[in-house]
């Protein structure tokens, strides 16, 4: 993208029904969350970022359905169908929040199988909630330093996946890396807001 937006610009994106870019979706896109939920405004506050979330979208057509690889806090590395967060994410409800889903640039099959397979080996990998405490040292106190591990926050995970076909996101200057960081990256293109 490699530009900033707030959270009034990503309101003010066009909303694209869903059903209608469903099929044009590839594998090794990314779904970019703005959410309304207390955890989410202090993943916005700290990061100064209207994103709390992001996850790899992978159509699997012969079952027609959209998955969404992620990494949250009650369940760890998994797949979800994308549509649950369109539909049902919690009670019924939509997710509350802005979903914008994005292309990475210059991804070929291959690259996107490697994606895929590296994400795929890493399913029921804890969510890292030590990182979360170190990323606020980092930016309260200017302490810490990355640890690379086999947990994974949400971005830390894509950044992971990315890495092993080459493609390296730039982590913050603060040594973490944030969905802001993976947005602001010049290979990251806008595709459509769907909430």
């Amino acid at each position: 993208m490699a530009s900033k937006l707030n959270r009034s610009d990503l309101e003010n994106l066009q909303l694209t029904p869903y059903e209608s870019i469903r099929d044009s979706l590839q594998s090794g896109d990314l779904l970019f969350a703005s959410g309304n939920y207390l955890i989410s405004n202090l993943i916005q506050k700290f990061t100064d970022s209207p994103f709390s979330h992001i996850g790899i979208i992978f159509p699997v057509k012969s079952l027609d359905r959209v998955l969404l690889l992620e990494s949250v806090e009650d369940y760890g590395v998994r797949f979800v169908p994308l549509s649950k967060y369109l539909n049902d994410y919690e009670k019924g409800k939509p997710y509350n929040g802005i979903i914008v889903l994005t292309r990475v640039e210059g991804l070929d099959r291959k690259k996107m199988e490697e994606i895929a397979k590296f994400g795929i080996d890493q399913l029921t990998k804890k969510y890292d909630t030590e990182e979360i405490g170190r990323i606020v040292a980092r930016i309260a106190l200017n302490k810490g330093k990355r640890k690379r591990d086999k947990e994974y926050i949400c971005s830390e995970l894509v950044y992971e996946c990315f890495l092993k076909t080459g493609v390296e996101f730039p982590y913050d200057k603060r040594g973490f890396i944030s969905p802001e960081n993976i947005w602001e990256d010049e290979r990251v293109t806008l595709f459509a807001r769907v909430l």
